[in-house]
């Protein structure tokens, strides 16, 4: 699961670092958040007429097809297992990949005798994580006139050891190498899957912080403090 994450680099840096250019109306300093999580905004790069552009998009998508947009409850996130079969994401991975850029995330503890801590991912060099997933538009089929809805998901996959046991998942990682390969939708379906693997060992590093991360409402730089172990003994 990835269901929680930091972004406070500002969106025209993160469109330098992935070779895009800003949405048209959207804020190049953006609003830097700690404490990020679903049916909140993220960033996306998406690859139109060639060139990328990172645009804003509502975490949790909606499929095209939805009735209702309460469905993107369930699909903040989607298993690089069955992304390609499940209805909910098969359409999207065909036609509308995307790189989500985040600076960190955040995962809870649960190993025994641990206190459920929460611990905070970064890349080991320093850079933004580039998440692999997927985006979609959705719009009202009840009122035509309704505004599209910008929508995405994170795709995860299974941990590798730099989760330490924390977690059973890890969002996919991306090296910047692969990005062009996930974004192009004519590469054959079978060799983009084969990107959504867990990242090599030593891309991530992670340290435990303190609770309040676990309220949405909670947010500032305090949240990425390092804080000691909780232990239930």
């Amino acid at each position: 699961m990835c269901g929680r994450v930091a972004l406070f680099t500002p969106p025209a840096r993160l469109a330098r670092f992935l070779d895009a250019t800003l949405a048209a109306g959207l804020d190049p300093e953006g609003r830097p958040s700690w404490n990020v999580g679903p049916q909140r905004s993220l960033f996306a790069v998406t690859e139109e007429d060639h060139s990328r552009v990172l645009s804003r998009y509502r975490w949790g998508l909606v499929p095209s097809w939805a009735k209702d947009p309460s469905i993107a409850n369930k699909l903040f996130n989607a298993r690089a297992e069955t992304v390609m079969e499940k209805p909910s994401f098969r359409s999207a991975f065909a036609k509308h990949p995307c790189v989500i850029p985040v600076d960190g995330f955040y995962e809870w503890d649960h190993r025994d005798g641990r206190g459920r801590q929460p611990h905070y991912f970064t890349r080991t060099d320093g850079t933004p994580i580039l998440l692999a997933g997927l985006v979609e538009r959705w719009h009202n089929p009840a009122d035509p006139d309704d505004i599209v809805m910008r929508t995405c998901t994170v795709i995860t996959t299974t941990p590798n050891e730099d989760m330490d046991g924390i977690h059973d998942r890890m969002p996919v990682i991306l090296s910047a190498a692969n990005v062009e390969s996930w974004l192009d939708v004519k590469v054959p379906s079978a060799l983009r899957h084969e990107l959504l693997a867990p990242a090599p060992p030593q891309t991530l590093t992670h340290y435990g912080v303190g609770s309040s991360v676990g309220n949405v409402r909670n947010d500032g730089p305090a949240l990425i403090e390092r804080s000691e172990p909780t232990t239930l003994f």
